[in-house]
């Protein structure tokens, strides 16, 4: 009887712990899901690249003010434009290092800060980051670009805002760097003790958005991924069936850069003239 005691002890304090854990990751998950840098941490611009740029403030339609640059191509070549949507730590001065290759390939370049991030009003949310795509899109409308001149460009969670918006607008072309298929499955796979679908007020479903989306989709994905396993990369891959290619890369989360070879530059160039053609 003594020892049923001491089990049952164990395993009513083992609960109440994992309660407290679930509590603990409803009210916080927020701060799991969003790392953004804040103010002029990293004062870097395309300036550091040799580029000239417009700094923008672009005015959402729920009233928050977003940060962003415009980086023209060079007049001789324009062939188009990217709209690129970050990853969910830091701000657009930590992706500087994209701006040089699409502006080798003909193409302006729009980076934002989502609401929360850089120097953007407002706190982020997943509907905040959707709508802050969408301000950025029709920011291009307005340059002139229509929906056929613009590659959608998203990094890790950034590919799933790019997804959401590909779905609706029909760009030329969509390129996943490093996405998930859906924050849940991800969460699923990383917290497998936990009930994150019961849990989650996130759904980010860039699988969905692939599905829904119809033209060409690259996706590039290292298979040492140790946040984003490979094989999200390449459920991806399979659900943007025959207008879908995969770009392997190697190394870390952080550290696989797609244009990191001559070839991996080589490889996303010819996507980019392919999907032109369509």
């Amino acid at each position: 009887m003594a020892a049923l005691n001491s089990l049952l002890r164990i395993f009513i304090i083992g609960f109440s712990a994992w309660v407290i854990v679930v509590a603990w990751v409803w009210l916080t998950q927020d701060r799991m899901v969003y790392f953004p840098q804040v103010g002029r941490d990293n004062p870097a611009t395309p300036a550091a690249v040799g580029l000239r740029f417009e700094d923008l403030r672009l005015q959402t339609e729920d009233g928050e003010t977003l940060a962003a640059w415009w980086v023209p191509a060079p007049a001789e070549k324009v062939r188009g434009a990217v709209l690129l949507l970050h990853g969910n730590a830091g701000s657009v001065a930590d992706r500087i290092m994209y701006l040089p290759h699409f502006a080798a390939m003909g193409y302006g370049v729009l980076l934002i800060d989502y609401r929360g991030y850089g120097q953007s009003s407002g706190s982020p949310s997943e509907e905040g980051t959707y709508a802050d795509a969408r301000t950025a899109w029709r920011w291009l409308n307005e340059r002139g670009f229509a929906a056929g001149d613009i590659v959608l460009v998203g990094e890790s969670l950034g590919g799933a805002v790019a997804a959401e918006l590909a779905a609706r607008v029909q760009p030329r072309a969509l390129l996943l760097l490093s996405t998930f298929t859906s924050v849940n499955d991800l969460g699923g796979e990383l917290y497998p003790w936990l009930p994150v679908r019961l849990l989650s007020r996130f759904r980010y479903d860039t699988l969905q958005g692939v599905t829904d989306y119809r033209g060409p989709v690259l996706v590039v994905h290292s298979r040492d991924d140790e946040i984003v396993p490979f094989a999200h990369g390449q459920r991806l891959r399979a659900a943007a069936g025959a207008r879908g290619q995969l770009l392997e890369l190697r190394g870390g989360h952080n550290d696989a850069f797609v244009f990191g070879k001559p070839e991996q530059v080589a490889a996303v160039a010819e996507f980019l003239r392919d999907a032109a053609l369509r």
